[in-house]
């Protein structure tokens, strides 16, 4: 810890995307100071919830700051699903990438690609520094993971891989479809997502067009696919008012009230940060469209405080 101060919290950060000044002023506003080139608080540390890359306007220094501080032991980070989409994108396995590279996943990679554009060594650098990060953490008072914490999957890839942590067996594993390792990797940096019915679509937020909607995984008495909508992109009405089917009502993953607090980001929020359920908090808010950086200071509690959510507005 810095300057051999007592830990004493933590401060949870959401979704960067790239927008390392609105970071900065946060970290400020938390009452981290730079020293020797690294953000750091005399008490407490952060955790990072992923997403650092993609579509923000300062994406290089936002992965500088941030490896900085985890290499300094001022801060921890979790993976996002951009992460693991930009390793596997760029990981060979025999004659082809475990990623496609699709006009679509091409795009989500665009901003970032063009940033290290003239620094290929730089960049790969930040793919073997992200294999050395973990999908979750779990702390004796809270649990912290991108997207879903799901106690059966966390378990059976602790007993493959020892921790949350991942390597290049892993990411050749996830890059093939019904593997423990692709399922892992979606359920924890992308959540819990239902088909929609066959010929019906959603235009996102960000232009993509998409046959699935993400869910809801803390609602054990939801009725309706409305009940379970977690995005902010609406259902078709005809959809929204249908009950659950007993086939997706098995899919569903149910984190407890009683369970310890659980950290998430992934989910591109709206209005003031809040609790979404009195132990869960979501700390995306869509930094990068204006939204806020959100941050939860985080001391022991096992029910989460509405005043402990700190946040600065993305640059204009």
């Amino acid at each position: 810890m810095a300057h051999g101060s007592a830990l004493q919290g933590y401060d949870i950060i959401g979704d960067v995307h790239g927008c390392a000044h609105a970071l900065m002023r946060l970290l400020e506003k938390l009452g981290y100071h730079q020293l020797d080139g690294v953000y750091r608080h005399p008490e407490r540390k952060v955790i990072f919830l992923g997403d650092i890359i993609d579509r923000g306007p300062q994406i290089r220094e936002a992965l500088q700051l941030v490896r900085r501080m985890v290499e300094a032991d001022e801060a921890q980070m979790v993976l996002g699903n951009h992460e693991c989409n930009a390793l596997a994108y760029f990981t060979r396995a025999d004659n082809h990438y475990l990623r496609d590279h699709s006009e679509r996943n091409a795009r989500q990679l665009a901003e970032t690609q063009q940033e290290f554009a003239g620094a290929p060594q730089l960049w790969q650098s930040y793919l073997d520094w992200f294999l050395t990060l973990p999908l979750f953490l779990e702390f004796p008072q809270f649990r912290v993971v991108h997207a879903c914490w799901d106690t059966a999957l966390i378990a059976q890839h602790r007993e493959r891989y020892g921790d949350g942590h991942i390597n290049r067996e892993f990411l050749r594993a996830a890059a093939q479809a019904g593997t423990l390792e692709a399922q892992v990797q979606q359920r924890l940096t992308c959540g819990v997502d239902l088909p929609l019915p066959e010929g019906l679509s959603i235009v996102s937020r960000d232009g993509y067009q998409r046959e699935r909607f993400r869910i809801k995984f803390w609602v054990a008495d939801a009725r309706t696919y409305g009940d379970l909508l977690f995005q902010p992109d609406p259902l078709p009405p005809e959809v929204a008012q249908s009950p659950i089917s007993a086939e997706h009502r098995d899919q569903m993953v149910i984190y407890g009230a009683d369970q310890r607090p659980l950290f998430i980001g992934h989910y591109w929020l709206n209005g003031t940060p809040r609790a979404i359920a009195p132990n869960i908090a979501c700390l995306d808010y869509s930094a990068v469209k204006s939204g806020r950086l959100v941050a939860y200071r985080f001391d022991g509690e096992t029910q989460l405080h509405q005043e402990k959510f700190v946040w600065v507005y993305k640059d204009p």
